[in-house]
């Protein structure tokens, strides 16, 4: 049973997925100028929206298997939920690996949550921290709030309250979810209530120079 938080968290990152898709392929280097058209892409959103998850799959699947990053993600997430395909663990976690690979922030956090929790796969916080650093480094905001609850619970790490709460931050400032930026503010403020000023001021300057080291 998902608790609350998690549950409007997968509601909320499931709509931001969505879009990101098709904005990431209106962006891609094939596309064309001027105003976006339908494609692939917008075809499988929109069937998915509509509930036809059979179309949305039949459309992603010849995308993924000639190598489309973001639909290899899609297909990973139509088989591990059962939408528009046999519910189907061993071919979600194939098809999120392969979505990772090739660089997918999305496949990249969902296979960090998958070693996080020993869900399919053997419990394995090394890997879920590896994960999870390729995720947040592309600017993933889950991905960067689980990096900060496994400094600040000290899951495969050290506890680290500094790295927390810089990863916290990055969160709470940047996230474009409403309900993911709320959690992190509050993980970040409850966080500082055990962490010296000094702590404090060196875990804001890590914030500002990950920002500086990334800006677009």
């Amino acid at each position: 049973m998902w608790s609350r938080r998690c549950l409007s968290l997968f509601c909320a990152l499931c709509a931001v997925l969505m879009t990101a898709s098709v904005a990431a392929a209106q962006g891609s280097p094939n596309s064309q100028s001027g105003p976006p058209t339908s494609g692939p892409i917008e075809d499988a959103q929109a069937a998915f929206k509509r509930g036809d998850r059979a179309r949305a799959f039949q459309i992603w699947r010849p995308l993924a298997e000639n190598g489309d990053p973001d639909a290899q993600f899609w297909i990973g997430f139509a088989y591990q939920n059962g939408l528009g395909a046999p519910r189907d663990p061993a071919q979600a976690l194939s098809w999120y690996r392969k979505a990772a690979d090739h660089g997918n922030a999305f496949a990249q956090n969902w296979l960090g949550a998958m070693y996080r929790a020993g869900r399919r796969v053997t419990q394995d916080y090394a890997e879920a921290l590896r994960w999870y650093r390729k995720a947040a480094g592309q600017g993933d905001a889950d991905a960067q709030s689980k990096l900060g609850d496994m400094y600040a619970e000290g899951n495969g790490v050290p506890q680290d309250y500094i790295q927390a709460y810089t990863w916290y931050s990055l969160v709470a400032s940047h996230s474009t979810i409403a309900t993911l930026r709320d959690y992190a503010t509050k993980d970040r403020d409850d966080l500082s209530a055990k962490m010296t000023p000094a702590q404090i001021a060196e875990a804001q300057r890590l914030a500002a120079e990950w920002d500086s080291n990334h800006a677009k």
